[in-house]
């Protein structure tokens, strides 16, 4: 009977994006069927190499259409909403993907009947945040709590990895650029593994599944809970930055930029088609991103989900050495 269990459909929204992609292999390694609804499936279809022939098999949904949300839940017993933005550009806004696409797809799982449904949030979602980001990350988050009161939501810190635009971007500023400029230098940051917050939602998604099919359930997951995941480490994006240097063999000096010439700079490159900063980055730039004593007390993270968290040094090394003077070859690295 458990292994009909893997046999059920499991619809990722945003199963195409960073997080995403290792959601969906998480998924598809423990045997479930996954349907990454995402809006260019054309361009998704490397994610059907993450599983098994036919067993990951993106779909077409927007999230500013309902009826394509609907058609992307059909049939699924699970459903994961990944879908954010940094940045907003034409329709894009925050308000219609953070807060109003975070409830289409929460009425639409409650429509589905479907009993498991994980929303992935971040740390940070205020309502009362000058930022607008962090604005309708709470907006959504409440959408999802009225709508599904049985929803985990996850709230990552600065999530890092292969494909994160974090380090990624600050390694490649450090190849090119005499200096690297550090915005709200002594603001706290925990950052998390991608792997290990895929891990997490995909326990959250198991766990909701067994409990649906009435199976029992070993898992440390409670439903209706919020979840805040951080690393091991504690950092300044000052160090952050600093490790960049150290990870790829440079000496760039770190230039601190006051968040009024930062939020002056961000007014023009937010102009730009894909913005390396914006007004509203700069702001949440100027609040700590870690986990909360709360959570921490209420085993509400990743060791009280009973996963051992990853440390930056185990990972950073695997994907920054191409941003060394001699990529992959250069030995001579210096602190």
């Amino acid at each position: 009977m458990a292994e009909a269990l893997k046999e059920q459909v499991v619809t990722i929204f945003g199963g195409s994006g960073f997080i995403g992609r290792h959601v969906v292999r998480a998924l598809a390694h423990r045997g479930y069927r996954v349907r990454p609804a995402v809006r260019r499936p054309d361009l998704a279809g490397y994610l059907q190499t993450l599983g098994m022939a036919g067993q990951v098999l993106p779909v077409q949904a927007n999230l500013r259409y309902r009826w394509s949300v609907d058609r992307a839940v059909e049939g699924a017993s699970a459903v994961v909403n990944l879908v954010g933005i940094l940045a907003e550009g034409g329709r894009q806004s925050f308000e219609a993907v953070q807060a109003f696409g975070a409830r289409a797809v929460a009425e639409a799982t409650r429509g589905a009947g479907i009993g498991t449904f994980v929303h992935v949030s971040a740390i940070g979602a205020d309502a009362n945040s000058p930022s607008s980001y962090a604005r309708t990350k709470a907006k959504g988050e409440a959408a999802v709590r009225e709508v599904v009161p049985e929803a985990v939501i996850m709230r990552p810190s600065l999530v890092f990895g292969p494909e994160d635009g974090f380090f990624n971007l600050f390694g490649s500023l450090a190849r090119s650029l005499p200096f690297l400029p550090v915005i709200g230098g002594d603001t706290k940051a925990q950052p998390v593994f991608v792997g290990d917050v895929a891990t997490a939602i995909a326990d959250a998604v198991e766990a909701g599944i067994r409990r649906t099919a009435h199976f029992s359930d070993p898992s440390p997951v409670k439903a209706g809970t919020t979840y805040e995941l951080g690393g091991p480490e504690v950092k300044t994006f000052h160090e952050l930055i600093a490790l960049v240097n150290e990870q790829t063999g440079r000496k760039r000096p770190l230039i601190g930029i006051p968040a009024g010439l930062a939020k002056l700079q961000a007014s023009v490159l937010q102009l730009l088609p894909n913005p390396m900063l914006t007004v509203d980055q700069v702001k949440l730039l100027q609040h700590d991103n870690v986990v909360s004593a709360a959570a921490a007390a209420e085993g509400r993270t990743l060791e009280g989900l009973g996963i051992a968290p990853t440390s930056l040094a185990a990972i950073l090394p695997t994907y920054l050495t191409q941003y060394r003077p001699h990529g992959q070859y250069d030995t001579r690295l210096t602190a």
